[in-house]
């Protein structure tokens, strides 16, 4: 059997969706003063200083914490119909050769599964768990950023029996590095030409 793993941010997509769905939701004023605010922790992260999952949920608080979560699923439907350019067809069409072949295929992102879901309908997709109470976000994650090493735990926990399977990984910055490791094949930085 084979597996293979697609990281969603600038590996199937042309630019980080969590920017550009906070973007979506938000106007460009609102984001660029909320990324103004957190510059600093933005730059340490990106220095690798500061931890990549803890900014992004501070940045997750400020722009959404006590939204409904049926507005939050709206607009997450919403992003992939309206930014479904935001694909790479290479990517996509990799995603369906996989299926054609009779293979599992997964997502495996940082990103919230609401927002990556309705890109990939027919695609499993594991990735970071947003916490709702009351029927509102409450800003925090339900589960560990799906980055780096959580990658590959998590992508072990739902598929075990790694002797089973042949696993191929696509990914494109060093959050995937450790999912490119751990498979048969990776691939860095593919469906770009």
């Amino acid at each position: 059997m084979r597996i293979y793993a697609f990281d969603f941010d600038g590996t199937l997509t042309t630019r980080d969706t969590f920017v550009e769905f906070i973007r979506f939701v938000r106007g460009d004023k609102e984001a660029l003063l909320g990324f103004l605010r957190f510059s600093l922790l933005l730059i340490l992260m990106k220095l690798g200083v500061y931890p990549n999952g803890k900014c992004k949920r501070q940045v997750f608080t400020h722009f959404f914490k006590n939204m409904p979560v049926s507005t939050f699923d709206d607009y997450c439907q919403r992003f992939a119909r309206e930014r479904s350019a935001l694909l790479r067809q290479k990517g996509v069409e990799a995603i369906r050769q996989a299926q054609a072949e009779g293979s599992k295929v997964v997502v495996v992102s940082a990103s919230p599964v609401n927002w990556v879901q309705p890109f990939l309908p027919d695609v499993e997709v594991i990735g970071t768990q947003i916490e709702v109470m009351n029927d509102k976000l409450t800003g925090r994650f339900a589960s560990r950023n799906c980055y780096g090493e959580e990658k590959v735990r998590r992508l072990l926990e739902r598929f075990p029996e790694r002797n089973t399977y042949e696993l191929i990984a696509y990914g494109d910055s060093k959050g995937d590095h450790q999912l490119l490791d751990a498979a048969d094949e990776g691939y860095y930085k593919p469906f770009r030409r």
